[in-house]
């Protein structure tokens, strides 16, 4: 099979293409003919050695296909399922082996590059709106990233249950996706403060959330946007790792509540991955949950996008076509 491979932590330049044999399906395992994988920070900073990995190793942690073995324990799987995961290494391939209680089934009528972009960046939004800080009508979010792949969909569900968007955007073009996504009001961040302008459109009040998965570049100004008692979610670092932070300075800014959450813990529970998923799907085959599909790349060009999402020159989804 074909596969993705890192030899050495490093730049772009690592991720090579190589020939593996196909893996042997174990008794609680699928394994699955990919049709999608997906491209997402973490991937980056695995690579990159933040996160140490051991070597030789596949990365991609998400994906989507349908099942061409099913092991002898397994149980409520058949060959020729739609299945997606969020969360099993080596997806960067064009089989994968998979353990069936990490991944979904996919209904009929949801496509299959749908349910990849759904996996990481559609549960990451779902936890995030309905379990980490549940919104309500009448409350204001401040979404940084708000074209991006998690930030529309974030636009999406905060707006769907009767709360106000304020998104943060660098260009103009960005701006329009992120209104058309359901952000009421937008701030350029490479031209208005942040933190000044947010006081201005809540009458100085601030906001009830913060949205963030950028980290290091909108950290300070995040936490200047919030209200008393208000809740930061801290769910990425694409501009860099926060450095450590005086935790006293939050009695000081009004009580304000900081999180540095991951999806693992937010399908930790029996049945709360499908759970996440199946309103997920449901929302958007009833039409009110739009998934963008940024860009798709061959798999022998991964590196290239891992270029793109580094730069933060896409909007949406990015997808390996294995």
């Amino acid at each position: 099979m074909r596969a993705i491979q890192v030899d050495q932590p490093g730049g772009p330049e690592v991720l090579s293409v190589v020939d593996l044999p196909v893996p042997v399906c174990g008794p609680q395992q699928l394994l699955v003919e990919l049709a999608y994988s997906g491209v997402n920070f973490i991937d980056i900073y695995q690579r990159q050695g933040i996160y140490p990995m051991p070597s030789p190793y596949v990365p991609g942690l998400e994906g989507s296909g349908v099942v061409t073995e099913v092991g002898s324990e397994v149980s409520g799987f058949a060959i020729g399922d739609k299945v997606a995961w969020p969360s099993s290494l080596g997806s960067y391939a064009t089989l994968h082996l998979v353990n069936a209680s990490s991944v979904v089934k996919v209904p009929t009528g949801v496509e299959l590059d749908v349910a990849c972009a759904a996996m990481l960046q559609g549960m990451t939004a779902h936890y995030l709106v309905s379990s980490l800080y549940e919104v309500k009508p009448g409350d204001v979010a401040l979404v940084h990233a708000a074209a991006g792949g998690v930030g529309q969909l974030l636009c999406q569900m905060i707006s769907s249950r009767g709360a106000t968007v304020i998104a943060t955007v660098s260009t103009g073009a960005k701006a329009e996706i992120a209104q058309q996504a359901g952000a009421a009001h937008i701030i350029r961040y490479d031209s208005e403060d942040v933190a000044t302008k947010v006081r201005e459109l809540t009458n100085g009040q601030g906001v009830e959330v913060v949205y963030d998965g950028v980290g290091l570049a909108t950290f300070d100004g995040s936490l200047a946007s919030l209200k008393r008692r208000g809740m930061f979610a801290l769910f990425g670092g694409a501009s860099g790792m926060v450095a450590p932070f005086d935790l006293q300075a939050l009695s000081r800014m009004g009580s304000l509540f900081v999180t540095r959450p991951t999806l693992a813990d937010y399908i930790a529970g029996p049945g709360e991955m499908q759970w996440r998923a199946d309103e997920i799907f449901a929302a958007h085959t009833a039409g009110k949950l739009n998934f963008a599909i940024g860009n798709t790349y061959d798999l022998a060009d991964a590196a290239t996008a891992h270029i793109d999402l580094a730069a933060r020159r896409t909007t949406g989804k990015l997808l390996l076509v294995p």
